[in-house]
Parts: C-alpha cells; structure tokens; sequence
C-alpha cells in the first residue's frame, strides 16, 4: 500500500481525487493508497444518496469564505469539515461482510490512536440514525467513539466490484460556534484529546499503524 502526500485543498478536489484513485485502483493503474488531507476552505460534505439540507448552510460564512457544501461518493449523512482531519484508504481483496471490512479498515485507526493515548471502539447505531442530517449525530458500527461515548471517527464507504474507497473524518479543533450554526445548539460535543497534539503527529502515529496492519510504505 502506497502512502500519498498530505493534501490542503478544496472540497470537490478532495473528493474527485478519492473518486479517481479508486477509479486508477480498479484499473490496475494505482496499488491500494493511503492518504491524509484537509479542507480548505471549510466545507460540508453530503452522503450519495442525501438530497435534502437545510438552505441555511448554502450562506454560511467562516472565516471571511463561504462554506462549500460539496457532495461525497460514499454514503452516509452531513460532515462539518472545519478543525478536522481526513484518512482515505483505497485497496480491494478484502473478504468478510460490510462490518467486518469495515473493522479491518479501521484496525490502523484504533491502533494509531492508542499510541497516542486515545481509545476507541466501535459505536452502535442509534434509532433516530436514519433521521440525522448530521453524521456525528449518531454513532452506528461503522464509526469510532472514545471512552465517554463521543463520536471521533466518521467513516463511509464506497465499493466498485472488489474496489473498495472508505473515507472519514476525525474531529479535532473543531468550532463550537460554526458546529452549532450548522447542526444546532444541542450538537456539539467536546473531544477530549491529549495535550500538544498536532496533525503531524497524528498523522505519524496513523502511518506506522498503517504499515503494521497493511504494509504502507512510509
């Protein structure tokens, strides 16, 4: 697995180059990929299959730039991305149902964390999950949550034949007054991180996770 440089820019560049990677992977033009990337500026990002969401978010402005709201390849509901970091791991070969490719997937996640004195484990999708607009609203199987319940890790996935893209954001620095403009006064809820943590450090402790559990070049 081939680990790509980290990535700032726009949304809808994000999420073209996931789309072609897997696209390349599928061709067997790209080997299975790992990158991490940010979103510059802050954006929204949509689920597939989600149409609806409030025009308020079309007039958001953060830090003098209007937010992007910009659509996902993968399913799943609405992610602020403004303070957070995002992983997207490309492969294909991976036998087991969607939660258990889900699960190895996210071995490195749960291993890179621990490293850095955060656990995590899986959460449990909650009832009101399919009425959420918000992604951290809910926590199903396929998301990460610390000890204290609070969502972190967001995944979704998208799969073409043996090609899989799976895709999430971790919450780090992000905004409570931007968070609660766009999800409510009731959605925000604090991470509790270590002290001096960095996404460069993070990033560290998530690639030699990575080599342990997929052979990423580092």
């Amino acid at each position: 697995m081939q680990l790509i440089p980290f990535l700032e820019a726009a949304g809808r560049v994000q999420m073209d180059t996931d789309r072609w990677l897997l696209e390349e992977h599928l061709l067997g033009k790209q080997p299975s990929t790992l990158r991490f990337y940010t979103w510059s500026p802050a954006a929204i990002s949509l689920g597939y299959h989600q149409h609806k969401y409030p025009e308020s978010w079309e007039n958001i402005i953060w830090n003098g730039k209007k937010i992007d709201i910009v659509k996902r390849p993968t399913g799943g509901r609405a992610v602020l991305h403004q303070g957070d970091l995002t992983y997207a791991v490309i492969t294909s070969g991976l036998h087991g149902n969607r939660t258990q490719v889900y699960q190895k997937m996210c071995e490195f996640l749960i291993q890179g964390w621990k490293s850095l004195g955060v656990e995590l484990h899986y959460g449990t999708a909650g009832r009101g999950y399919i009425h959420n607009p918000n992604c951290f609203g809910t926590a199903t199987g396929a998301d990460l949550v610390m000890c204290d319940g609070a969502k972190f890790i967001g995944s979704a996935q998208l799969r073409r034949g043996e090609g899989i893209l799976q895709h999430g954001s971790m919450r780090l620095f992000q905004d409570a007054g931007l968070y609660t403009q766009v999800f409510g006064a009731e959605s925000f809820t604090p991470v509790k991180l270590p002290p001096d943590i960095t996404i460069e450090k993070i990033v560290t402790a998530l690639v030699a996770a990575a080599h342990d559990c997929f052979g990423t070049k580092r």
